[in-house]
């Protein structure tokens, strides 16, 4: 009887989840969202200069609270537990979402979308990024060219507001 009422608990809690709002967004005018994790508004969504500005001025180890307007770049095409969304030049944040509460659709690459949540700058060391070569089936040329470590900027987002469409819908 308990995992019945579990089961149902957690199947309320994905289907009451996303809900569609209109919103004013620093990145279109009046855009409809699919509302994901806690309920937040666009209003003083950064733009993504101000977000990579923001990062560029944080130290390794530093997080801050932030709400960014942008747009997906990648999404994790297993289970959408993860999304990538450019800064400026060529940098990006990896962005996840808090507790694995919630997951960004498949098709959610080039949406616009507002997060909301904390965001931090860390580095990865030469050892590490050497380990994830090796797992990664480089050679050990590939491997010895891993000569600095590298900084990485992530967001573990609460809330997200994605742009809706017709076919935009949480992953099964």
């Amino acid at each position: 009887m308990k995992k019945i009422l579990s089961l149902l608990f957690v199947s309320v809690m994905v289907f009451t989840s996303c809900k569609t709002e209109k919103k004013e967004t620093a990145v279109n005018e009046t855009s409809t969202f699919v509302s994901f994790g806690d309920k937040i508004s666009a209003e003083d969504a950064i733009s993504q200069a101000e977000m990579s500005k923001k990062f560029e001025n944080m130290l390794v180890g530093d997080t801050i609270d932030v709400k960014f307007a942008t747009k997906v770049g990648e999404v994790c095409q297993k289970k959408g537990c993860w999304i990538k969304v450019p800064l400026e030049g060529e940098k990006e944040s990896f962005v996840r979402f808090k507790d694995y509460a919630f997951f960004m659709p498949f098709n959610a690459a080039g949406s616009e979308v507002i997060l909301n949540g904390k965001a931090f700058k860390s580095e990865i060391s030469v050892k590490e990024l050497q380990h994830y070569a090796e797992d990664a089936g480089k050679s050990a040329e590939e491997i010895a060219k891993i000569t600095e470590p590298k900084i990485t900027y992530s967001i573990l987002a609460n809330g997200v507001l994605l742009e809706a469409k017709e076919e935009s819908k949480p992953n099964e």
